[in-house]
């Protein structure tokens, strides 16, 4: 498999699913402003969307989406337990957090990297993330993980967005669940390597 990423970018999830995984891949850098593979080929043709992850199957397929690109890594080294079974009340419950880190976390982050918006516009979405850290934080009391006992691929993509908190100075010192959370992930040997492979500081 090859996994399509930019450093520090939610691509950082499913790299984080495949050493979790213990899967062979390939990494393979986009530039995303430029749409160009390290080589110079046009990343567009290869993904139209433009956008990273994406997962290039062993049958030339892509696959694209980041929740969608974990379970589907999840699947493929079921013994890894990143995923719950397929049919289970506990799967669903994967599906929801994904969903939501997809849809109200991960989406109120983008406006902040955009460079055209305004400072008032980015404060208005950087409050409502720290609204979404607050939920998250009231949900991990008591619990190692987003899922409980188990690291989850959902816990891969959380601490991705956490990361992104890092360098826009977010603090989450009234946050002590979440932040204790953060510095779980950030001790896993799989996760401090995929920081390295994409020459990443070693998370706080």
């Amino acid at each position: 498999m090859k996994l399509y990423y930019s450093p520090g970018a939610c691509s950082l999830s499913p790299h984080i699913a495949l050493l979790e995984a213990g899967l062979p891949y390939e990494l393979v850098k986009v530039d995303i402003r430029a749409k160009k593979l390290e080589n110079g080929e046009d990343y567009l043709k290869l993904n139209p969307k433009g956008q990273v992850p994406a997962l290039g199957l062993d049958s030339g397929e892509i696959v694209t989406e980041g929740p969608v690109i974990v379970q589907m890594i999840a699947d493929q080294a079921a013994a890894k337990a990143l995923a719950p079974a397929h049919g289970s009340s506990e799967r669903y419950k994967l599906l929801e957090w994904l969903n939501f880190l997809t849809s109200e976390v991960h989406k109120s982050f983008g406006p902040m990297f955009a460079p055209a918006l305004n400072d008032e516009a980015k404060a208005f979405f950087r409050d409502r993330v720290m609204g979404k850290l607050r939920y998250i934080d009231s949900q991990l009391a008591g619990r190692d993980y987003l899922m409980g006992k188990q690291f989850t691929v959902a816990d891969g993509y959380l601490f991705t967005m956490l990361t992104w908190g890092d360098r826009m100075k977010f603090d989450l010192s009234s946050m002590p669940n979440l932040a204790a959370y953060k510095d779980r992930v950030a001790a896993r040997p799989q996760v401090q390597e995929a920081l390295k492979k994409e020459g990443l500081a070693q998370a706080k």
